[in-house]
C-alpha cells in the first residue's frame, strides 16, 4: 500500500468495491458486458472472459466518459441481441437511472437464462454527478426491485459496514469543500492528499478495533441471476434486438 494510494480521498471506497467486484468476477464466464463502464477500470478482473464495455452516448459530462467503452448506447436500449451475454457488470450506475425498472429489464433481456448480473449500488453517499443522481437503495429495496425485473437474488453483501465508513464520508465532504474553494489544481491536490493519507489510515485502524455495523454501510454488492439453465457459451451475434 503506497503513499500515493493512500492519498486518494476515495481509497477506502475504491478498495472495497474492487475487492467485491474481483470476488464477483469469479462467477462470470463467457461474454461479459460492463454497462456504464466509464474508463473500464475493472476490465483486467475479467481477463478470463470476453469483456465488452458499454457507455452512454451523450455530449453531457455525465455520459461523455467513454474512454474504456467498446460500445455506445442511448441509455435505454443496449445494442446487443436478446440472451446473448453470460454476465453483466453494472457498477455504481443504478443511482443515475431515473427509471430503474425498465433499465433492469433491459439488462435481463440481454442475459442468457442462468446468466449473472453483478451490481454495486450506493446506500450512503453524497450527491454526485449532479444533476444525474436520482436514488439510494437499501439492500431490501434493491432486492425487491431486482425481483420485480425478473431476477433471483444469489448473494447480497455490503461494503464498509464498519467504522471506516465515517473516514470515507469525512473525506468525501473534505474533497468537495476543497474543490468548492477553487484553489489552483496543484494546491487542491496537495491539500486533499495531505488530509486523505492520515484519514485513510485512521479508517483502516478503526475498522479493526471498533465493532462492525451491518445496518450502516457504504455500497451494496449484489449478484443476481436470470432464472433458467445456461443454454450455451457461444455468444449470439450482436445487434439491436
Amino acid at each position: 500500500m503506497s503513499l500515493r494510494t493512500l492519498a486518494d480521498p476515495f481509497f477506502l471506497a475504491h478498495r472495497a468495491l474492487r475487492s467485491e467486484i474481483a470476488s464477483m468476477a469469479q462467477a462470470a464466464q463467457g461474454v461479459v458486458l460492463d454497462v456504464g463502464c466509464g474508463t473500464a477500470p475493472y476490465r483486467p478482473l475479467f481477463a478470463h472472459a470476453t469483456y465488452f464495455g458499454v457507455e452512454v452516448a451523450t455530449s453531457s459530462e455525465y455520459g461523455s466518459k467513454k474512454g474504456g467503452a467498446d460500445l455506445l448506447f442511448d441509455g435505454r436500449t443496449l445494442p446487443v441481441a436478446d440472451a446473448s451475454v453470460d454476465a453483466v457488470l453494472c457498477n455504481q450506475v443504478l443511482e443515475h437511472v431515473f427509471e430503474p425498472l425498465p433499465f433492469l429489464r433491459e439488462l435481463h433481456r440481454v442475459l442468457r437464462p442462468g446468466g449473472r448480473l453483478l451490481m454495486t449500488v450506493p446506500f450512503v453517499w453524497d450527491e454526485h454527478e449532479q444533476p444525474y443522481d436520482f436514488a439510494r437503495y437499501s439492500s431490501f429495496g434493491l432486492a425487491h426491485l431486482a425481483r420485480s425485473a425478473g431476477f433471483e437474488v444469489v448473494e447480497s453483501r455490503r461494503t464498509l459496514a464498519d467504522a471506516s465508513l465515517f473516514a470515507q464520508l469525512w473525506l468525501a465532504y473534505w474533497f468537495k469543500v476543497v474543490r468548492r474553494g477553487n484553489p489552483s489544481s496543484m494546491a487542491r491536490k496537495v491539500v486533499v492528499a495531505a488530509m486523505s493519507a492520515p484519514v485513510n489510515l485512521l479508517g483502516l485502524a478503526l475498522a479493526r478495533v471498533l465493532p462492525a455495523s451491518p445496518d450502516l454501510y457504504l455500497d451494496n454488492a449484489i449478484i443476481l441471476a436470470r432464472p433458467g439453465a445456461m443454454i450455451g457459451t457461444t455468444p449470439n451475434g450482436g445487434g439491436a434486438a
